[in-house]
C-alpha cells in the first residue's frame, strides 16, 4: 500500500470516527433511488453527510480494498463548508479531515 493510499484511508476511518462522534451518522440507508442521483454530491436526493456515508467512503474504500487508482484531484471541503453551515453541531474537526483528504486525493503535477 502506498503512502498515499495508508494516508486515505487512515483519513476515512477518522472521518467515520467523527460523523459518528457529531451524531452525523445514519443508521438507515437512503433509498435506491436517492444513491442513484447524478448530481455532484447527490444534491437533490441525499444530505452531504448521507453522501459521505453511503457514497464517498464506500467508494473509497472499496478502491483501496481492489487497488484501483484513487481520484487525483478533489474539492469536497468547498462543499463540507457550505453544507455544514446549518447543522447545529461542531464540524470543525470534520472539516478539517475533509480538507487533508482532499490534501491526500489532489496529485500535483
Amino acid at each position: 500500500m502506498s503512502d498515499r493510499t495508508a494516508r486515505v484511508s487512515t483519513l476515512l476511518i477518522a472521518i467515520h470516527e467523527e460523523m459518528h462522534k457529531q451524531q452525523l451518522w445514519g443508521e438507515q440507508s437512503p433509498s435506491a433511488e436517492a444513491l442513484a442521483s447524478t448530481q455532484p454530491f447527490c444534491v437533490d436526493t441525499l444530505l452531504f453527510s448521507e453522501w459521505i456515508q453511503w457514497l464517498m467512503i464506500p467508494r473509497l474504500q472499496m478502491m483501496i480494498a481492489q487497488q484501483m487508482p484513487l481520484p487525483q484531484n478533489s474539492n469536497m471541503h468547498a462543499m463540507a463548508e457550505e453544507a455544514f453551515k446549518t447543522l447545529d453541531a461542531d464540524t470543525a474537526q470534520l472539516e478539517s479531515l475533509i480538507q487533508h483528504l482532499d490534501d491526500a486525493l489532489n496529485v500535483r503535477h
